[in-house]
């Protein structure tokens, strides 16, 4: 089976490099169209779509899945006019290949000029979000790049269905459907091939998921990779917040969501403070059924509260639950932040400018913030239209992963017979 899967493989990893050809051919107009068409052939897909969305759901509950994963599974008709608009906004935004950033002339006469052009082939592996099959499609295909998108097992329906759509949408605008393509495989194996690189067909990896997906990709993958371990994202609320803002702020990020890597994990509050915050924050998470896990300053002000252990300050618990630490003012929080986290998402409330600006400053996270939820660590509300995932290395692209930062640069060189002594 693993010959076999790796000869699927190396089918897709060589179509899609024939198809990035001829998409680096294309200019901006062009891309635009595909991707409005393939907005309408996903509406027009949509109870399709929605119908292999309703089995893999269903096989999910059958397998005993949590509510938590059901959530980021499920697709309903709201859920799909949302992906084929989030494309539609990336057709329209600013397109950047092709365009020159820079240019300058030598004293010989030569002249230089950087140039933006696509990645190539983008290989994406992602667990059970079948949103982001639309979403990586649009992006790429804005970007100029081909891609191969590898979903989670248990949506392996939704993300065929969602394929083709955009299949349709590729073919009416004249562009190779092997643009974009789905590994129709829930073997494991497959993954391991797309890591190998696919004999060169593949130029980078974006692993999309969970801890285990991600540090499997990183330890694995013969090609570079553009990744986020996890997102255990922080709430400082300072002495000096507004107590009615703060609770609105960490409910937000706590609770709107819970399964997505922008929900806040941690609670961080002033110590200096946390007479007039700390027993109002806690009360409204317990109250918003949220498990709280506090130290013991937490625990004090509410019998509900259950005492955090070492590890608490290290979780993404992607579940209604939070845990709640009393810090040592904005450099508390600071040090906290820089033991724990992962560099994804932080967030400080409070009205008081030094404190926002040192914090804003001094941690060291792809996103912070000054009042407002860490929930707004997505693409979509940054007005790209969408994203392939939030980046916290340092290297390339940083934050959400827009369609220019699926793009890389060549330098264009024009002279008239110089040679070099």
């Amino acid at each position: 089976m693993a010959e076999d899967v790796n000869s699927l493989l190396q089918r897709i990893g060589t179509a899609a490099r024939a198809a990035s050809r001829v998409l680096a051919r294309t200019d901006k107009s062009q891309r635009a169209a595909a991707l409005q068409a393939i907005a309408a052939a996903i509406r027009a897909h949509g109870p399709l779509i929605i119908e292999a969305n309703l089995r893999d759901v269903a096989g999910a509950v059958k397998a005993g899945a949590k509510a938590a994963f059901t959530d980021r599974l499920k697709l309903t008709p709201s859920g799909i006019e949302a992906m084929a608009s989030g494309i539609e906004t990336v057709s329209w935004l600013p397109d950047v290949v092709g365009d020159t950033e820079a240019e300058w002339a030598r004293p010989n006469g030569l002249r230089i000029a950087r140039v933006r052009v696509p990645i190539g082939v983008i290989g994406i592996i992602y667990e059970s979000r079948p949103n982001v099959t639309g979403d990586a499609a649009g992006l790429c295909l804005k970007s100029g790049n081909a891609v191969i998108l590898r979903g989670g097992s248990e949506a392996l329906q939704s993300t065929l269905a969602i394929r083709d759509a955009i299949a349709a949408g590729l073919a009416r605008s004249g562009l190779p459907s092997d643009a974009v393509q789905v590994v129709p495989t829930a073997e494991r194996d497959a993954v391991g091939s797309m890591l190998s690189g696919l004999n060169g067909c593949i130029d980078m990896i974006i692993p999309r998921g969970g801890k285990s997906l991600v540090a499997r990709v990183q330890k694995e993958a013969r090609v570079p990779v553009l990744a986020h371990l996890d997102g255990n994202c922080h709430v400082y609320v300072d002495k000096a917040a507004d107590l009615a803002k703060a609770v609105r702020i960490v409910l937000n990020a706590t609770r709107r969501r819970v399964s997505v890597c922008g929900a806040a994990e941690t609670l961080l509050v002033d110590r200096a403070g946390a007479g007039r915050l700390l027993g109002p924050l806690v009360k409204a998470l317990l109250d918003a059924e949220c498990e709280v896990r506090g130290d013991e300053t937490s625990c004090a002000v509410d019998p509900r509260v259950h005492p955090a252990e070492e590890e608490d300050w290290l979780t993404e618990y992607l579940d209604a639950v939070i845990a709640v630490k009393v810090v040592d003012g904005v450099d508390g929080a600071i040090a906290h932040i820089a033991r724990y986290g992962s560099s994804h998402t932080e967030s400080i409330v409070t009205e008081d400018r030094v404190a926002a600006e040192t914090f804003l400053k001094e941690v060291d996270s792809a996103i912070v913030l000054h009042n407002a939820s860490t929930q707004f660590a997505d693409g979509g509300e940054f007005g790209f239209g969408a994203e392939v995932g939030i980046a916290t290395g340092r290297l390339h692209a940083r934050g959400p992963v827009g369609a220019r930062e699926l793009t890389t640069y060549k330098y264009v060189v024009r002279g008239d017979g110089q040679t070099r002594p």
